[in-house]
């Protein structure tokens, strides 16, 4: 119960985070008279994927391939030939997400001896720590996502560990460790 709780207010952190504050939408930029750019992305692309650019050759020295990178633009891009974008559908599965995500440290914290309400929350915060430095700085260090976009994102998920501890952490008091039950 302290999983499905604490994914209840992760959900909720998370919808604030994105609706009324600016976090959502923080290091995210929209480009101006993209109709040139998104003509030729549909000429030039056929699939959905993950692209990076420029191409690089595997046959090329690591040098040449990072004095090409530095002589011209360079990024990434997440390309949809077409998008359905069914809003219902992507909040479950984000739902779903943090339910596993706070079902599996709600089991964790029952593993340890961890007996004050401090403590079980500083559970939550280091696990939340980890799962938000797991991929984003990452991210942000090789494919160049930009901090403005790397640290608010951090921060919300973050964040949204800590609304999951403080209901888990309260509902997990006085329960004994499961390796001792």
């Amino acid at each position: 119960m302290a999983g499905v709780l604490g994914a209840v207010a992760m959900f909720v952190w998370s919808s604030i985070a994105h609706m009324a504050l600016p976090l959502g939408e923080a290091g995210i930029r929209q480009i101006d008279n993209d109709q040139a750019l998104v003509n030729t992305l549909q000429t030039t692309l056929n699939e959905r994927g993950f692209y990076m650019f420029p191409k690089m050759n595997p046959a090329a020295s690591m040098e040449e391939n990072e004095r090409k990178l530095a002589s011209g633009p360079s990024g990434i891009l997440i390309y949809f030939p077409k998008r359905e974008f069914a809003f219902g559908r992507l909040l479950g599965i984000e739902f779903l997400a943090e339910l596993l995500q706070t079902l599996t440290a709600a089991y964790l914290l029952s593993l340890t001896r961890l007996g004050s309400y401090a403590g079980r929350l500083g559970f939550y915060a280091v696990a939340g720590f980890m799962a938000v430095t797991a991929t984003n700085l990452s991210y942000w260090n090789w494919y160049g996502f930009p901090a403005a976009y790397t640290l608010p994102y951090m921060l919300t998920g973050w964040v949204g560990y800590l609304a999951a501890g403080l209901v888990g952490a309260k509902m997990m008091e006085g329960k004994a460790p499961a390796a001792s039950r």
